[in-house]
């Protein structure tokens, strides 16, 4: 099996456009950063946190006197306000987005770029045996069909690791170069309790988290592609649904079955932090079962489709 996912790690990059996405997302991430950098110093503004979290109480008590306040709204609400005063009571400054710390917190949410790497990788990696007509001579190996399979599965999962790990670097070093270090802190409620949150512990928790979306997406696009042995449609299929699945999700919303919907659960950074599920009722370790389904789902559609179907190619 090393075997295998040493010569599909070999394969993909000795292909020039694994190159040109490793360059693209370092000058993404270090482009971005100046870009940033730039627009706050257009604003010529200065922060007021104190003011900001005044203000921000305020609006919290006011919202919280609306009898019609959803549950889930009801408690990201309270705990907002409870964290909001402790800032106040305890002299402690949040993040400030005009800050080394700033630009890396938003780091997990530029995943969205690995992951459409990801999905061209995975639809391409099964695929592309296919269209190039060399599937034959890479089955007539004395090695089973589900392990070629997996040694390319494990290949892009691998791949997207690799990525993020260079996103993630040249993230760091973009807010390194164009941002100066300024105190801040990240709150959070735990059992009632305000408590401060490990700066790093919560960018990687965050990072972590937004990699089961580039996975499950990635997985959905090795299915495409394994199946209909078309990598156009299954990085078509699967952008299409990347972008525009949250959407769908947010107009079926008010159905009970939405909760079932992939794109609803995906986003497993949606329980951190305090903000609220984009359906009420919907907790963690419902949606990693959702996710787990699905998951199983889709491997299951592309090891039957890859080693029972007939290869005519």
């Amino acid at each position: 099996m090393l075997n295998l996912i040493r010569n599909e790690w070999l394969k993909l990059w000795s292909k020039k456009a694994t190159w040109v996405m490793v360059v693209l997302v370092a000058l993404l991430m270090i482009g971005s950063a100046g870009i940033t950098k730039w627009v706050n110093n257009q604003t010529d503004s200065v922060e007021n946190w104190k003011q900001d979290s005044q203000t921000k109480i305020t609006f919290f008590e006011q919202e919280l006197e609306n009898p019609n306040l959803a549950n889930d709204v009801l408690q990201a609400d309270k705990d907002s306000l409870a964290m909001e005063k402790y800032r106040l009571d305890q002299d402690v400054a949040p993040i400030s987005s005009n800050s080394i710390k700033g630009f890396i917190s938003n780091i997990p949410n530029m995943l969205s770029i690995i992951t459409l790497f990801s999905v061209i990788v995975a639809a391409g990696i099964v695929a592309s045996e296919f269209s190039q007509g060399t599937i034959k001579m890479l089955l007539t190996r004395p090695v089973k069909r589900w392990k070629i399979l997996t040694s390319k599965l494990l290949t892009v999962g691998i791949f997207a690791i690799v990525m993020s790990i260079i996103l993630f670097v040249f993230g760091v070093i973009g807010a390194y170069i164009f941002f100066d270090s300024v105190p801040g802190m990240n709150l959070d409620v735990v059992n009632g309790q305000v408590i401060e949150v490990s700066f790093w512990g919560r960018v990687l928790l965050l990072t972590g988290l937004s990699l089961v979306n580039v996975f499950v997406i990635g997985t959905l696009a090795f299915m495409i592609g394994s199946v209909f042995r078309s990598s156009s449609l299954a990085i078509g299929i699967s952008i299409f649904l990347m972008f525009m699945g949250v959407t769908i999700t947010s107009v079926l919303a008010r159905f009970d079955f939405a909760k079932y919907i992939l794109f609803a659960n995906t986003n497993l950074t949606q329980y951190i932090g305090g903000s609220h599920p984009i359906i009420e009722g919907l907790t963690m370790p419902f949606s990693i079962a959702v996710i787990l389904v699905y998951v199983i789902v889709f491997l299951g559609i592309s090891y039957w489709s890859f080693t029972k179907r007939d290869v005519t190619a």
